[in-house]
Parts: structure tokens; C-alpha cells; sequence
């Protein structure tokens, strides 16, 4: 829970930083590129949070991978960390950096469940009436589950709207399990 709190400390004293200098967005952008890089790299995970390699190592890892790719002011978070020996946290503070910048943007995450991928179009659609629903803006997840069979599953923030195949054959199902009728003959 302490490092939680220090994870969004951070965060929120990153993102002024990049407010002062205009830089928010790019900011928002290594972030993301930075929580991704370290969820799809376990061993790039592992290596950030053992207390067996060095800080120094730790930092000149993080610049052989992301130098030239990212804003100054992402590259002297890694310093700012390795000084207060917090490099662990580098994917919390990502991840909250990611979740602040959303919500002073007023943009959401909306997680489409279906069982094949959304085409731009439909992508396009969707966003469009989550515009008109909520007022917000939003960014896309798309997730793929072939056990919805077809349909879709919405989710945008703590409101969620099942249009799947498999929840309407689960309705209908409960539907003649609870049916009392029996016929005469």
C-alpha cells in the first residue's frame, strides 16, 4: 500500500512537470509504452525489480531501450528513481501516471468484449456512442473471446452492457428453468 501511494506521488509530480513544459501528452505516451514494454517482458520485469543487479545497471538497461524513444522528462524519472532507489517502481508509476492523465483529459477506458476483432469502422461507432453516452471521450480496448459466440460486451468505467449471444441463451435458459408451466395433456 506504501508504494502504491508513492506510485501516485510520482505520477502526479511527473505529470505537473510535463504540464509546465506543455508536454503532458508525450508524456502520457512513454508511459504507456513503458507499462506495455515491461507487462510484455518478464524477464525485463524481473530484472527491474531484483535487488541483485545494480541501479546502474538497472539505468543503463533503461536507456539502451528506451533513449531516443522517449521525452527528457521520462529519462530523468529513471534518474530521479535510481537516486531514491525506487526504480522498482517505475510500472506503478506508469500505470497511475496512464490513469491521472485520463482523468483530468476526462477520458475513459471502454473494453469491448467480442468474438472476433472490431474493424475500424465499427471502432469508429462504437467510440462515437460512447461520445454520446457519457460526454466522454474514450479510449478503445478491444478483447477477444470467442465464448460470447457473437454480440458484444461493453464496459465503460463501472457500467457494463451484455448484447452477447451467449448472455441471451443464458437469459433464455433461465427463463424456461424458472417457467412453471406444464402442459396438460
Amino acid at each position: 500500500m506504501k508504494d502504491a501511494r508513492a506510485a501516485i506521488r510520482y505520477a502526479k509530480a511527473i505529470l505537473n512537470l510535463a504540464k509546465d513544459s506543455k508536454e503532458e501528452s508525450a508524456v502520457n505516451d512513454d508511459m504507456l509504452f513503458i507499462a506495455t514494454t515491461i507487462s510484455e517482458n518478464k524477464t525485463f520485469e524481473v530484472m527491474l525489480n531484483s535487488p541483485i543487479v545494480k541501479s546502474s545497471d538497472k539505468i543503463k538497461v533503461l536507456k539502451a531501450l528506451f533513449d531516443g524513444k522517449v521525452n527528457n522528462i521520462t529519462l530523468g524519472l529513471f534518474h530521479l528513481l535510481q537516486d531514491n532507489k525506487r526504480i522498482v517502481m517505475l510500472y506503478s508509476i506508469a500505470k497511475q501516471y496512464a490513469v491521472i492523465y485520463d482523468f483530468e483529459k476526462h477520458l475513459q477506458v471502454a473494453k469491448v468484449t467480442t468474438a472476433v476483432p472490431l474493424s475500424k469502422e465499427i471502432e469508429k461507432e462504437v467510440l462515437a456512442k460512447i461520445i454520446s453516452l457519457t460526454g466522454d471521450k474514450a479510449n478503445l480496448e478491444n478483447e477477444i473471446n470467442p465464448a460470447i459466440l457473437g454480440g458484444f460486451i461493453l464496459r465503460v468505467g463501472d457500467v457494463q452492457y451484455d448484447a452477447s449471444i451467449s448472455n441471451y441463451l443464458n437469459e433464455l435458459k433461465k427463463e424456461f428453468d424458472n417457467s412453471h408451466y406444464i402442459p396438460k395433456i
